[in-house]
């Protein structure tokens, strides 16, 4: 078998080999080796550290070809901006994981493997360039989630938590499966690039827009936007901190990606909304509608949260929304290169978002302790200058979130909001004046946290923890990349939009 071949090509994922196969190698050592479960940690970042490596020499421009299995997977930037950002996440929280393994004694080679097995599945997501792919990759990830959320077996929450997320999420995967299984009726085919040539005829089946629709709310679960997101504080809050930081990143992302490349190059919109046919016009505008409640109801409802989890979690809910802005931006583009940029500018804010977000739940699962019984708002009490390196870290990362200029979270909103404010349409204007508001909405609860930790007199003792080299090693990286993605975030975009979408698709 040749490397070479256009059809069979092994070099086009060898990423997603090196993870699937570091995660056997883990889970059969693990087996083999109970007594020395500690290494299983390092055999897994030294898997992803492979995999990243691997992702840098076929980046666009080498002698990968665009697309091979049949025009199954793709080879662009939409898929390795994606993959930078999960490789990311599943480093930073094998990382993050050191203290919780230890701590609460968890099986650590089976929580490793199944995280590369998720991370294997969001890999397969964003390279996906067929239905049945990017399905077999987020059941992949889905199932290995499931399992992670509910670790904590003696935890009641944690229970819930998996339970919850098991049923509601093989819902929204049925909805995925049915809504997929009806384009393929609509059309005759799994190929999203052949699906697009379908769409644009004017006289497509009815059926397709209803395939589109039931797209939509699985997708709108997995990214957990309004009126799909009820499943998301409980399910945060009963997860352990870490797992719980990896599914508002990791996860999301991958949700994202598939959405963007089922929807954004499957269903295009030419000529702008206006110009735009049924079927293009009816998807733009009920996620412009999305976003809004989206943003509205995660930011609304984090103000009235005295949990540090559940506030995170909405929003989580809120960032969705916010990202959805690009992804509308993204679908109506006037030209291919705007629409790349959009498209390069989802990827980027994931990435911003994600930095951001695992920093936080680093602090919180440190401070949290045992159980997470310590993450009411109360627990942070006047521990500002008694910890000045968690408390002013778990600053910077909260105005990210809130986009204070100099910050990732800044530059990302920024990003998202341009294409549609670009559009010149009175919706999508509606939606970035939304988002706009939203955002400062936003800022009671993020400066909330500041004001609890060094404002608020505490009513108990506090030891400050130590905090182990393997946290320190995530608190700095999150901490550079915040600044990193806030400062010189314009050279990440343009190595994110390096090769066109629609050229390395087109080139199958």
């Amino acid at each position: 078998m040749q490397l070479s071949d256009p059809n069979v090509n092994l070099a086009i994922i060898l990423p997603e080999i090196i993870i699937a196969i570091t995660g056997v190698v883990v889970m059969l050592y693990d087996c083999f080796f109970p007594k020395n479960r500690g290494i299983t940690g390092t055999m897994s970042l030294i898997g992803i550290a492979a995999a990243a490596i691997s992702i840098a020499l076929i980046w666009p421009g080498g002698s990968v070809p665009a697309s091979a299995w049949g025009g199954m997977i793709v080879h662009d930037s939409l898929r390795l901006s994606f993959s930078v950002v999960f490789l990311l996440v599943a480093a930073l929280t094998i990382l993050v994981s050191t203290v919780w393994v230890e701590r609460e004694d968890v099986p650590g080679g089976e929580y490793h493997a199944l995280l590369l097995f998720a991370t294997f599945g969001m890999l397969l997501m964003s390279s996906g360039n067929d239905l049945v792919v990017i399905f077999l990759g987020l059941e992949t990830l889905s199932i290995a989630t499931y399992v992670m959320a509910g670790l904590r077996k003696s935890d009641l929450k944690s229970n819930e938590s998996a339970m919850k997320y098991f049923i509601l999420g093989s819902l929204a995967s049925a909805f995925l499966l049915y809504g997929m299984a009806l384009v393929y009726g609509a059309t005759g085919t799994m190929n999203i690039t052949e699906i697009a040539a379908k769409a644009a005829d004017p006289n497509f089946p009815a059926l397709l827009l209803v395939g589109a629709a039931m797209l939509v709310v699985g997708f709108g679960f997995k990214v957990a936007a309004a009126p799909f997101h009820v499943w998301t504080p409980d399910v945060y809050e009963g997860a352990p901190s870490p797992i719980t930081g990896f599914m508002a990143a990791g996860p999301k992302a991958a949700a994202f990606a598939s959405f963007l490349r089922i929807f954004v190059i499957g269903f295009p919109v030419v000529g702008g909304l206006e110009a735009a046919g049924y079927l293009n016009y009816s998807w733009t505008t009920a996620l412009a509608v999305m976003a809004i409640a989206t943003m509205t109801v995660g930011n609304v409802a984090a103000i009235m949260q005295n949990n540090v989890k559940r506030m995170l979690a909405y929003s989580s809910i809120a960032h969705a929304g916010y990202a959805l802005v690009g992804f509308v931006g993204a679908g109506v583009a006037a030209s291919q290169s705007n629409r790349d940029a959009a498209i390069a500018a989802v990827a980027f804010y994931m990435l911003s978002y994600a930095v951001a977000n695992i920093g936080s739940f680093a602090i919180i699962t440190l401070l949290g302790q045992k159980n997470d019984r310590r993450t009411e708002f109360e627990d942070f009490n006047g521990i500002g200058f008694k910890s000045p390196v968690l408390s002013f870290t778990l600053s910077l990362f909260m105005l990210s979130l809130l986009g204070l200029p100099l910050t990732a979270g800044f530059i990302g909103k920024v990003l998202v909001f341009r294409p549609a404010l670009e559009a010149n349409n009175p919706l999508l204007t509606v939606m970035v004046v939304a988002a706009v508001i939203n955002t400062a909405i936003s800022a009671y609860y993020y400066l909330r946290m500041i004001v609890v930790m060094f404002f608020k007199e505490r009513a108990t003792d506090w030891v400050e923890p130590r905090i182990p080299s393997a946290l320190a090693a995530v608190i700095l990286v999150t901490v550079i990349g915040t600044f990193y993605f806030g400062i010189f975030g314009n050279r990440v975009i343009e190595r994110f939009s390096r090769q066109p979408i629609a050229e390395a698709v087109s080139q199958r």
